[in-house]
């Protein structure tokens, strides 16, 4: 059998989790390939919201597995934490989890460091969220990190206070930047104590055996491409390949296995944190947008940016990742906007182009927009795509040709029920 592998195409929280525990029942694995704990997946159904951060989407449903990858890394509190509130709705959720013994571990000094790291940039923020992500997937670069594995190891105190010293060693350049490690380390190492009796597993030969055996596979992204490390705005991107291709260095797994690319957008676009946004909107309705479409950060809080629906953005993530379908998400928030404009082409350095250039600066580059009718209905209490407005069936007609992709699914509302397939 193939994998299937569903990802962002924008700058992240374009709705991932809601779709990946809609499509869940699909598969027999869902297995998360990249990422940490700045993920935020959020998750509505039966009246509830769930959000889960390092934990597959598929974690609700009973009868699928679901696989935290090598290419994850893996803050041990925050994974208790979260374990301890979903074992409280599902006792039996830690018989359908597995870990990686090649995800590497979040260290409360990498935590220290990003935070010191972040605060030495001053205005030049990236706009990390603090988790420790980046000096976690520094160190598993430049081969220093831990690992899961390393906690089944009889040397693993040692390992963890080598580490350690190298990390305090690269605070102290941090002038005025005040830690104490002794109240956060009591804490991490009961969590690691948590996480020995999990069920940790070497994931490829768990993959290679699964496909063998002819089980479906959905491999989850978190983030989204334009956060990619390599083809992300750099340098205001995560940590890691958010792409396909993270799918295979994440899991374990042959390019030639993956099959189905799902690719997730908003009707809109939207960014937490700095960096740049070609069409982002800074009047009336980009805030009627963002309350509307609840736009705040389900791991930080922090409000989203909101803006236009960016195209060539938009056809640069499909190509890179080689979607085959495409979802739309959040079109119910633009109910009773007005007219609406969707960004076709850029104005770079003056010239005309429809593809994503090097170097997003806003004193470079001037998003070129078509504008399109809007419509007033009320998509969230739709049930099929006959009910859809005329402007809003144009509105996906538009976008189709333009980036030659089907839209196979359209979100109308939160919750796993609001959610249409179409014909």
């Amino acid at each position: 059998m193939a994998v299937d592998v569903l990802l962002g195409l924008q700058w992240g929280d374009e709705g991932k989790g809601k779709i990946v525990d809609v499509l869940t029942k699909e598969y027999d694995i869902i297995a998360r390939f990249q990422g940490g704990p700045n993920a935020g997946h959020t998750l509505e159904f039966e009246g509830k919201k769930h959000v889960l951060h390092t934990i597959p989407s598929g974690v609700f449903h009973h009868d699928v597995m679901n696989v935290v990858g090598n290419g994850v890394v893996i803050d041990p509190v925050i994974f208790k934490g979260e374990l301890d509130k979903l074992i409280a709705q599902e006792p039996d959720v830690l018989k359908r989890l597995k870990i990686s013994r090649k995800a590497h571990l979040i260290l409360p000094t990498h935590r220290l460091l990003d935070a010191a790291s972040e605060s030495a940039k001053g205005k030049k923020k990236i706009g990390s969220t603090l988790k420790g992500i980046g000096p976690t997937y520094m160190d598993k670069t430049g081969r220093n990190g831990l690992r899961v594995g390393d906690i089944q190891l009889d040397n693993f105190q040692e390992l963890y206070d080598q580490l350690v010293t190298k990390h305090k060693q690269l605070l102290s350049g941090y002038a005025g930047f005040e830690y104490n490690l002794d109240e956060l380390e009591p804490t991490w190492f009961a969590a690691i104590e948590y996480l020995r009796s999990l069920d940790i597993i070497d994931s490829e030969p768990y993959f290679h055996t699964n496909l063998a055996a002819g089980n479906t596979i959905l491999a989850e992204g978190a983030q989204g491409t334009l956060l990619d490390i390599d083809f992300g705005s750099y340098p205001f991107v995560t940590s890691s390949n958010t792409t396909c291709a993270g799918a295979c260095t994440g899991m374990g797994i042959a390019p030639n296995t993956i099959k189905n690319v799902y690719g997730i957008f908003k009707a809109y676009c939207t960014r937490v944190g700095s960096g740049p946004f070609p069409t982002e909107l800074f009047d009336i309705t980009g805030e009627t947008i963002q309350a509307n479409g609840r736009e705040f950060g389900a791991t930080t809080g922090r409000p989203r940016r909101c803006g236009w629906l960016d195209l060539p953005a938009l056809k640069y993530a499909i190509n890179i990742n080689g979607v085959t379908e495409l979802m739309m998400m959040k079109a119910d928030v633009l109910s009773g906007i007005g007219n609406l404009k969707i960004c076709t082409a850029y104005k770079y350095n003056g010239e005309v182009i429809d593809h994503l250039p090097y170097k997003l600066q806003d004193d470079l580059i001037e998003p070129i927009f078509t504008e399109v009718p809007g419509w007033d209905e009320d998509l969230m209490q739709m049930t099929s795509e006959d009910e859809f407005p005329q402007t809003f069936k144009s509105y996906i007609a538009f976008i189709e040709k333009e980036v030659g992709v089907p839209i196979t699914l359209v979100s109308v509302g939160p919750d796993r029920a609001q959610t249409i397939l179409r014909k």
